[in-house]
């Protein structure tokens, strides 16, 4: 067995695919080395560098074979970050190659086929539950900022939404689990990784001096409107599981 270490980007796992390849790997397995614990003391360890042309190699052939649309489904199993997903992800690139006139995502005979399926169908659950759940913060500097915890890293998939409807404001986004956000200046949108976690002991006292109020109104709106003789807790759990009511102002 061989084992296949890279750096843990999207390149990276595609300049390693295209070395299995190239390498003619029979028996071999990929692992981000953040997450790489050596079991088999015998297995050897190839040590990937990534390189983005022949990481480009492999994407273009997989566009041919499969189109954007499955790229795009590949790309949700590498964001949802589950054990494993770069061997799904290396066997549907194998199959791929095997079989370029087909539609092998659409293969759910194949146990690694339907897995990816089963993923892409809890990201895109998960990032549409962030679109509709993020909750903006006026703070001192004017920038609305909101702050998330996703169980898949899906800040690249919720950019365009915010991006697309949110231009007339400077806003940011910070995954509190990976350490990293988006930030639109009115001009750009763009990716931030701060050196060290910010600290939110003190949160509060960044806000603007308009936000309190804003909260306070929102709240009272959302007392008042709720009917009590119609209230289905059961029902609202459904649509609003009670992970995501940290995010959510009317429910503090």
């Amino acid at each position: 067995m061989t084992t296949l270490l890279y750096d843990g980007s999207f390149d990276g796992l595609f300049t390693a695919v295209f070395e299995v390849f190239e390498y003619r790997y029979k028996e071999v397995e990929i692992a981000s080395r953040g997450r790489f614990h050596q079991e088999n003391i015998f297995a050897e360890i190839h040590e990937v560098i990534t390189q983005t042309e022949k990481s480009e190699r492999v994407l273009n052939k997989l566009e041919q074979n499969i189109g954007k649309l499955g790229i795009h489904k590949l790309l949700k199993v590498f964001l949802s970050e589950e054990p494993y997903l770069e061997n799904l992800i290396l066997s549907a690139v194998r199959q791929s190659i095997k079989h370029p006139g087909e539609n092998i995502l659409e293969n759910f005979a194949d146990n690694n086929i339907l897995q990816i399926s089963k993923i892409c169908k809890s990201v895109d659950r998960e990032r549409h539950r962030m679109t509709a759940f993020v909750r903006f913060e006026k703070m001192k500097d004017d920038v609305f900022f909101s702050k998330i915890d996703p169980d898949f890293n899906v800040l690249p998939l919720i950019r365009k939404h915010f991006n697309d409807r949110y231009q007339d404001q400077k806003w940011m986004i910070y995954d509190l689990r990976r350490n990293y956000g988006i930030f639109y200046d009115l001009e750009n949108c763009e990716f931030f990784y701060p050196d060290e976690k910010p600290d939110f002991n003190k949160y509060q006292q960044k806000f603007h001096n308009e936000e309190m109020n804003y909260q306070v109104l929102w709240q009272r709106y959302f007392t008042k409107t709720n009917i009590v003789e119609r209230k289905n807790m059961k029902l609202h759990i459904q649509h609003v599981p009670k992970r995501y009511w940290k995010y959510l102002t009317e429910k503090w």
